[in-house]
């Protein structure tokens, strides 16, 4: 996994994070947090417990996301590097949460402090992960909100096949396979995070760190990085 690029290795960790979350914690939303108004909505609706986490992910998500990018801007004009700190946030925030899930987990109790603890904990670490690649990733497609990216594929696609003129043809083809890459990797992550699930609720949360640690070493080869 070394050799992939980091755009990739983020979106394959955001599905994986996106989903087990969503899974062990009762319809959280770790990544895409304003889904959370979705689940909170029928979370009132029907009565059912567990509208806490979900009240407070997007404020929290809001704050490690201005907390994040103050440090960023702090270690730049320090003329130190930033991308490769802001990946190791991220790595610590989910080794702390894979090992918190293996001693609390499962999470059964949807208003328990353990459950709120690892919803935050998997909140800040994609929080880092989304700051870092609108700012450090500016040419990559989102990896953890893929309504755009797969929206801008077909409109692309219906411009290829209705012959409209104007964007060059190989430009708008290159950008369709860097986004199509992006929603596959995505994609393959939800799903081994459904299977690691069936396996086990609380160790599937030990990939995602693996997955960062390659993130952090395999950023030194991105163009895009500092």
């Amino acid at each position: 996994m070394k050799n992939i690029p980091l755009p990739i290795l983020l979106s394959l960790n955001g599905g994986y994070v996106d989903t087990a979350g969503f899974l062990a914690l009762q319809g959280l939303f770790t990544a895409h947090v304003t889904g959370n108004f979705v689940t909170l909505g029928a979370t009132v609706a029907t009565g059912n417990a567990g509208a806490l986490p979900k009240l407070l992910a997007l404020p929290f998500f809001c704050l490690i996301v201005l907390l994040i990018r103050i440090v960023g801007v702090c270690l730049h004009r320090r003329q130190l590097p930033v991308l490769r700190p802001l990946l190791a946030i991220k790595l610590v925030l989910l080794i702390a949460a894979g090992a918190f899930a293996v001693h609390h987990g499962p999470f059964t109790d949807p208003n328990g402090v353990a459950t709120l603890l690892m919803g935050l904990m998997l909140i800040a670490a994609m929080a880092t992960q989304n700051a870092l690649h609108r700012v450090h990733l500016t040419k990559s497609p989102p990896s953890t909100l893929m309504t755009g990216t797969t929206t801008q594929i077909m409109i692309d696609l219906g411009e290829m096949i209705a012959g409209v003129s104007g964007e060059n043809t190989a430009a708008a083809r290159a950008r369709m396979l860097r986004m199509s890459v992006s929603v596959g990797a995505f994609a393959l992550g939800c799903g081994l995070a459904a299977a690691a699930y069936i396996v086990s609720p609380s160790w599937c949360f030990v990939l995602p760190p693996v997955l960062a640690a390659f993130a952090f070493v395999a950023h030194v080869a991105t163009p895009e990085g500092d």
